[in-house]
């Protein structure tokens, strides 16, 4: 799926007028990353998919890659709503830097309306972390922030591109937190939700409504700090980033 394309850009005192390419999971993040000056690709939380979106789009038609959405919390210290500027993306033995430039202003209008704002490393995974252990695992083993389905696919595109990468993650659901299987398993290929799905889970096991519900007030409550970052993407100014690779011991 994708969503607006590019107007022009300012940077610096130069005007260039290729897009930046927004990389999303949801059709809810997509559509609040879509506008002027951005050309936005929305993988319905398929990294097989996003990898065969990304391989049709010709990198000298854009001028930069940020990874937006909503992540999970791996840092027990943050909470729902908390946004992850990464200093770097981790996919096993690679971490790729994410270079940014941000000033204080638009730091303090991140951080307004109780939006709390870190620096941390994302890790990268290939399907939902679901549980509890396994969200403590990933951050004992990787020392990372949060972790995604894209920002990992998207800094390798944008390594192999020549391109500078950023990433702006919100926790949606927090380290303490497990998503119930149903949360998972109602989610359509476009990103909707599966209203029947989930009312049939419920009627089969009635107790997985308040693990619902508390995961739809976190969601919604990420969401509603992603839209507040949507100024984010307009001031940021990409630098160039690289790749740094190590080798397990």
């Amino acid at each position: 799926m994708t969503l607006g394309t590019g107007d022009y850009f300012t940077v610096g005192n130069a005007i260039d007028p290729r897009p930046i390419l927004i990389v999303t999971g949801l059709v809810q993040e997509a559509r609040i990353a879509a506008g002027p000056g951005m050309a936005v690709i929305c993988s319905s939380s398929s990294p097989t998919q996003l990898r065969a979106l990304l391989t049709v789009v010709d990198p000298e038609t854009i001028r930069g890659v940020i990874s937006f959405g909503v992540a999970g919390g791996l840092d027990p210290s943050l909470r729902s709503g908390d946004v992850v500027l990464a200093t770097e993306v981790l996919d096993g033995d690679t971490r790729w830097a994410a270079g940014l430039s941000l000033g204080d202003d638009l730091i303090d209008r991140l951080t307004s309306g109780r939006r709390r704002v870190v620096r941390g490393s994302l890790a990268g995974a290939e399907e939902v972390v679901t549980k509890r252990a396994c969200k403590a695992a990933l951050h004992s083993e990787t020392g990372a922030s949060a972790v995604d389905m894209e920002s990992h696919i998207a800094a390798a595109y944008a390594t192999e591109a020549g391109l500078p990468f950023a990433a702006v993650r919100v926790i949606s659901d927090p380290a303490h937190r497990a998503l119930p299987a149903l949360a998972r398993a109602a989610i359509k290929p476009n990103g909707q939700i599966d209203l029947a799905a989930v009312l049939r889970g419920i009627v089969r096991n009635p107790a997985t409504l308040h693990a619902l519900v508390s995961t739809g007030i976190d969601f919604n409550r990420a969401l509603r700090s992603l839209r507040g970052c949507r100024d984010y993407l307009i001031g940021t100014e990409l630098i160039e980033s690289e790749v740094m690779v190590s080798k397990a011991a």
